[in-house]
């Protein structure tokens, strides 16, 4: 196998994880999770989302969350942005990154952002145009890259338009979503080709979603096409509000313990972001998705 000696894990659950999750969660909560995955040993955490707290209530406490999470050196903290209003949460917040997004579908977008996707484009000068002035990191997300829930199979080359245009808009990597977690090994590696074709290997993401179990597949297969930066959920949290069963995204401990019996360096440690994991979900009132960390807890209680 023709594998990466090293790659770099970007933490979701406090953001994509746990948006998507009905019970609310206290700012406490929230920034003990947080901290907790950057003393992991996380480069980045994704630390929440400005959007309206009407359309995702669950992230209305990001400028609280932000103001009290102990930033360490050297971790980035992006927050979701989806236009200018958000923009200025933000640069309130002094946040050193932040993730715009759109999706391949022009479906999913519109549901999704209430826009066309050349529309989502728009938004995004102003967005881009402030990131600059405040010296802000921009990561591109692509939702849907394999299959929308209205639209059905998406073709590989409007990931690849999408993702292009995202890059020479000036974000430093393109993370393509398999929102509603459908794909498999084959589909993913003729995406993240025709991808490839437009921009770097090395600025593109992958982020799976475990609907049908084939995440882990999907990113052995994607790893040996030189995809080496994994979007990942503590505990497996999440799921889509759009997509009717939907599971969460690819839980972190699954992904290192996968690396780890590769000898794949990747500086998180399992121990700790196990016990993160079990402490959200003690308070989410819930078990954790992810098998490993249902196998470590088994474990510890035997």
């Amino acid at each position: 196998m023709n594998l990466p000696k090293r790659v770099r894990l970007v933490e979701v659950g406090p953001r994509d994880g746990l948006q998507n999750e009905a019970k609310p969660v206290s700012v406490e909560a929230k920034v003990k999770l947080i901290d907790a995955l950057s003393a992991a040993g996380h480069g980045a955490v994704e630390a929440g989302s400005f959007v309206s707290p009407k359309w995702v209530p669950q992230m209305a406490s990001t400028d609280e969350v932000m103001a009290k999470i102990k930033r360490k050196p050297g971790v980035s903290y992006p927050v979701l942005v989806p236009n200018k209003q958000g923009m200025n949460g933000a640069v309130e917040s002094k946040c050193g990154e932040i993730a715009i997004f759109t999706a391949a579908s022009e479906a999913f977008c519109r549901k999704n952002t209430n826009c066309s996707i050349d529309e989502s484009f728009e938004r995004f000068e102003p967005v881009m145009e402030a990131a600059r002035k405040h010296g802000m990191k921009v990561r591109g997300y692509v939702s849907t890259v394999i299959a929308c829930p209205y639209d059905g199979k998406v073709p590989p080359a409007k990931v690849a338009e999408v993702s292009e245009r995202l890059f020479r808009m000036g974000c430093y990597e393109v993370s393509l979503g398999d929102t509603i977690g459908v794909g498999t090994p084959g589909e993913c590696v003729a995406m993240i080709d025709a991808v490839a074709a437009k921009i770097p290997r090395d600025k593109i993401a992958a982020h799976f979603h475990d609907t049908y179990g084939q995440s882990l597949a999907n990113i052995l297969a994607v790893m040996e096409r030189g995809i080496a930066v994994f979007d990942t959920a503590v505990a497996g949290l999440g799921g889509c509000p759009y997509a009717k069963g939907a599971s969460g995204n690819v839980g972190t401990e699954d992904v290192i313990y996968l690396m780890n019996g590769l000898g794949i360096e990747h500086g998180v440690d399992l121990d700790a972001v196990a016990v993160a994991g079990r402490e959200i979900c003690a308070a989410l009132g819930r078990e954790p998705a992810s098998k490993v960390a249902q196998a470590v807890k088994a474990k510890l209680a035997a």
